[in-house]
């Protein structure tokens, strides 16, 4: 069992950067592939961006790509989002998932365990 909780969000003017956390509660956390989606309102959750078990290898949304930054510390059991350059389309809550798997995933039903969100929010 892997629990999850997001930390970080917030309001922030177009241009400025937040950075999510998001600390689990498992001694198999580096054995875990991680996420984050987003779900703005009205739309459904998407994927944003994905890593592996070590931190080597990364996928991005195409909307994100170069923006954004997702990173690891088993160390600390935890995952990371830096989000820079952000716009007013990027808010939403955003939601950090971990996989049965140790790969890179960006399917939602390649993840088993969510956390419970954060909101951001980007004022224009």
């Amino acid at each position: 069992q892997v629990q999850l909780v997001e930390s970080g969000g917030g309001l922030v003017q177009a241009g400025g950067s937040l950075r999510l956390s998001c600390a689990a509660s498992s001694r198999t956390f580096s054995s875990h592939g991680m996420g984050w989606f987003r779900r703005a309102p009205g739309k459904e959750r998407e994927f944003v961006a994905g890593i592996n078990w070590n931190g080597d290898n990364t996928y991005y949304a195409d909307s994100v790509k170069g923006r954004f930054t997702i990173s690891r510390d088993n160390a600390k059991n935890t995952a990371y989002l830096q989000m820079n350059s952000l716009k007013p389309e990027d808010t939403a809550v955003y939601y950090c998932a971990a996989a049965p798997g140790g790969s890179v995933y960006y399917r939602p039903d390649n993840y088993g365990y969510w956390g419970q969100g954060t909101q951001v929010t980007v004022s224009s």
